[in-house]
């Protein structure tokens, strides 16, 4: 076993992801058409970010967003509603303040009994998690402990649900979406089993991308009083960051290993991270099997030696920068926010990118769907990873038992990764994801429709069978006081 687990896993349930739904906004931005828009670079751009994106609806939030995923869920999974003791939402675009996957549940429990089923359990727990794009992962590792505790017996969601919305004309707005994903998990885990091990990693990094709510007091509200959810980005700055977090939760991980890291990460069936961008997850995967080399035996380190060589860089300087405790508060100490803290690993994994090594290990499975979808933040890592077993499904690869690498990350600043496993006949689970079919409708935004949904000025409202949308927001003219609180819909 590569995984030092404690205790046998036939000794213990398989607590873990049975089942996978999402739900994608059907307004789609060509990032070919956005560059004629804004004389951007065709071909950096689907070098580096992807072919597309997705905007919301001007009545949709991640609450809908994450209500229509769930629904999806229970339907395609089959799932009692009884039998759900937690339901979760991680995301960074929640608009209440105190309420938080309860919003969810209750649009739930009015549209279950339209098609056939009952209410959730009102034992149900219904916490959220927020922090940046972590907190689905968060959300994910508490579901599994709640069922190895007082939840055993029971079921647990997860859905991870945001809008990724940048200023026009910044160089974050070719990397928006939105989108949710949903999640099944119990103790009988019919797609991936989650491993008893993770690597982790947090540090405080200041103004490495933040959402301080000055930024949106003031705000003219939207037609669905919606805020244009903007963040304060310092690009290279949270570079350094994404980078710097996943090599320390790499340390913590790989030291828990009883075999080779890189032996453990040449073996893996699959690997997913969290997807701000391609380019990105590319090279968070390029730093940890550098790392996994510099952690290995001799015959490691010298291919970590040979791919620095091939660079034209020093073996001892990307070893000092993969294996050092880095301190990024200097940075900000210094007012060097944009300065390189990898300027040798940055070069190697340039060149290594286009090596044999690096397309074996990294999966391509889903990541044609991924290059249309855009950033959805929590529900980045999960999106890829249903389009992944929906492809390998469809495509026959035969996978059970085989290990997977799920690299969560947020912005703030912390990583996750969690080790999961192929369960014996995840296929059937995979074909029931349907996550290509639920990214199908497409309608395609002309230049003046994006601007207007993005500026908030665009009040058409959306509707569509099987969709909860906002159907009005409180003005408080009732007998009671009811400002700026939303009513949901579910369907036309």
């Amino acid at each position: 076993m590569a995984l030092d687990q404690g205790i046998s896993s036939a000794k213990r349930p398989a607590v873990g992801i049975s089942g996978m739904a999402g739900y994608v906004p059907p307004f789609e931005v060509q990032l070919d058409e956005w560059c004629d828009w804004t004389n951007g670079s065709r071909s950096k751009i689907q070098a580096v970010v992807g072919e597309a994106f997705r905007v919301r609806a001007p009545n949709e939030n991640a609450y809908t967003m994450a209500a229509t995923a769930v629904l999806r869920l229970i339907e395609r999974f089959d799932i009692d509603p009884a039998e759900v003791g937690f339901l979760a939402l991680g995301t960074e675009s929640s608009t209440d303040n105190s309420a938080g996957a309860v919003l969810v549940r209750g649009m739930l429990d009015r549209a279950l009994p339209t098609i056939g089923r009952a209410p959730l359990n009102r034992a149900c727990e219904v916490p959220e998690f927020k922090h940046a794009c972590l907190g689905g992962v968060y959300a994910l590792k508490s579901a599994a402990r709640y069922l190895q505790t007082d939840g055993v017996g029971r079921k647990a969601i997860v859905v991870c649900s945001d809008i990724a919305e940048y200023a026009r004309g910044s160089s974050g707005e070719p990397t928006q979406g939105a989108g949710a994903v949903a999640m099944l998990v119990d103790n009988d885990a019919a797609l991936f089993a989650i491993e008893s091990i993770s690597g982790s990693s947090s540090a405080y990094r200041g103004p490495d991308f933040r959402k301080p709510l000055t930024r949106f007091i003031g705000q003219s509200p939207s037609a669905f009083a919606q805020p244009r959810d903007f963040p304060v980005v310092n690009g290279k700055y949270s570079t350094t960051c994404y980078l710097e977090a996943m090599l320390t939760a790499g340390r913590d991980l790989f030291e828990k290993l009883t075999d080779s890291p890189a032996g453990w990460m040449r073996r893996l069936a699959m690997v997913f991270l969290h997807r701000p961008y391609q380019r990105m997850a590319d090279n968070g995967l390029c730093y940890l099997y550098l790392l996994a080399l510099a952690k290995g035996g001799a015959a490691d380190r010298q291919e970590l030696v040979r791919h620095a060589l091939d660079a034209e860089q020093d073996p001892q300087v990307l070893l000092r920068e993969l294996q050092d405790v880095q301190h990024l508060e200097e940075l900000l100490d210094d007012g060097q926010l944009a300065s390189e803290r990898f300027p040798v690993a940055s070069a190697v994994t340039q060149r290594f990118r286009s090596s044999d090594t690096f397309s074996q290990l990294a999966t391509r499975a889903g990541c044609d769907l991924m290059r249309r979808i855009g950033n959805l933040y929590t529900a980045s890592l999960p999106a890829w990873m249903a389009a992944g077993v929906e492809r390998a499904a469809a495509d026959g690869q035969q996978l059970a038992g085989m290990e997977v690498l799920a690299a969560g990350y947020g912005s703030g600043d912390a990583a996750e990764l969690m080790c999961l496993r192929f369960s014996p006949g995840w296929e059937q689970a995979a074909r029931r994801v349907r996550f290509a079919e639920d990214m199908a409708e497409v309608e395609r935004l002309d230049r003046s429709t994006y601007e207007a949904l993005h500026d908030g000025s665009l009040d058409r409202p959306y509707r569509r069978d099987g969709v909860f949308v906002i159907d009005r927001v409180g003005s408080g003219a009732a007998a009671f006081d009811d400002s700026g609180i939303e009513y949901y819909r579910f369907g036309c």
